[in-house]
């Protein structure tokens, strides 16, 4: 087997795993580079947005950030699943980043922009309908999340540890995906897993005894994502309880940064990054902030949670017409249902009334709206080729042959 870098190894790794994940298609880099959309953010462009009302807020709306979460009693549910970028801001600022996650979805499926255009449309009748009446979930699934949550809803315990560390046994096999700890990361690990929140949050869940024994069976590095590779990452393997009523969960620990996302001037979050994200998990994705905790990790803010065999990601890069319509419609419904309960009655009121202000004779999409994605895909489509160049010229440099 091919040998796994160091601790103080990892660093160049895995930024080179992030260039070559970046570099497979252009939906990609736009779900890799979340910088160049925040530049665009802070831009005059992205300034003249309009303003909604202050909500907690995705903060990196793109499509794989959306998928099936399980609640703590085993419903599940279509949801936000990613909030490292969550913040109290501008709900017009998820619209964006949907919109332009969307487009290129549908640039990739070579669908012609005529078909785009009426996809923009589609996500802005879909965000639209959870302000304009009672907050629930769309009936009409398009068959790409039929197919996710047949998954979701079917999946066990051991198909997750087949998945994610190849066996059920209690251990996780080191790879390409888990790499060896160094000791003081190991030693940290068992100081985190002691704590009394730590142990409840591995008791939580199905049914387990509140007062079961929890015990590190191992950990390890976890490689996994593309915007967070170099942060801290880890998969944590616990048996709770003995003997053979013992039973094994998957702790994921992510560190937590400072968010890129703008926020709104007088909002107020926690300074710890960690609990922010548990916040906004409260707010944006019940499933997900009902079993989250933040944590301090060798002086660096954490959350974790436990990993589901129901928690999976929406994986939406090829679509027909009809589907890419229904998944626009559907996707924008459930992050308008995530920023509409945080808002009074008059509140959605207002933000309905401005998103449908400003509409082009032949486009029902706000001409913001389209104008920001068309600006965003073509500013995008260049960084795209641009990093590719770089990414070839690092990996076969000029005069070299093979």
């Amino acid at each position: 087997m091919k040998k796994l870098p160091r601790p103080d190894e990892r660093r160049p790794v895995l930024l080179a795993r992030r260039n070559l994940k970046m570099a497979r298609s252009p939906h990609a880099y736009v779900r890799g580079n979340t910088v160049q959309f925040y530049e665009w953010l802070h831009s005059q462009r992205g300034h003249a947005l309009p303003h909604g009302p202050a909500v907690w807020i995705c903060g990196d709306c793109h499509v794989g950030n959306l998928g099936p979460l399980a609640y703590a009693d085993g419903d599940v549910e279509i949801q936000i699943r990613d909030l490292d970028q969550t913040v109290i801001g501008n709900p017009a600022h998820d619209l964006v980043r949907l919109g332009l996650s969307l487009a290129t979805a549908g640039r990739g499926s070579r669908l012609p922009g005529m078909v785009i255009a009426r996809m923009l449309e589609e996500m802005v009748r879909g965000y639209e309908q959870s302000f304009s009446g009672k907050l629930h979930h769309p009936k009409h699934k398009p068959e790409a999340v039929k197919l996710v949550m047949r998954e979701a809803t079917t999946r066990t315990w051991k198909q997750l540890a087949k998945e994610r560390i190849n066996d059920t046994d209690p251990v996780i096999p080191r790879s390409g995906h888990f790499w060896p700890l160094s000791r003081e990361e190991r030693a940290a690990l068992r100081t985190l897993f002691a704590q009394p929140e730590l142990k409840q949050l591995a008791t939580k869940l199905k049914s387990r005894e509140d007062d079961a024994p929890v015990t590190l069976l191992d950990a390890a590095y976890w490689v996994k994502g593309c915007s967070s590779l170099g942060l801290l990452r880890y998969a944590v393997l616990l048996g709770v309880g003995n003997g053979k009523d013992r039973d094994y969960c998957l702790m994921d620990i992510k560190q937590a940064v400072q968010a890129a996302a703008p926020r709104h001037a007088h909002a107020h979050m926690p300074r710890d990054n960690s609990q922010r994200v548990q916040q906004g998990a409260q707010h944006l994705s019940p499933a997900l902030g009902d079993r989250l905790v933040a944590a301090r990790f060798m002086d660096q803010g954490v959350f974790i949670r436990e990993l589901l065999p129901q928690d999976l990601k929406l994986d939406i890069d090829i679509m027909e017409t009809g589907e890419a319509m229904r998944v626009a419609h559907y996707l924008a419904r459930i992050v308008g249902n995530a920023h509409a309960r945080q808002m009074d009655e008059d509140d959605r009121k207002a933000w309905l009334g401005e998103l449908r202000q400003r509409r082009g004779k032949n486009l029902e999409a706000p001409s913001w709206l389209w104008q920001s994605v068309v600006e965003l895909v073509g500013s995008h489509e260049q960084g795209y080729l641009e990093h590719c160049r770089r990414y070839a010229l690092s990996t076969h440099p000029v005069g070299h042959s093979g």
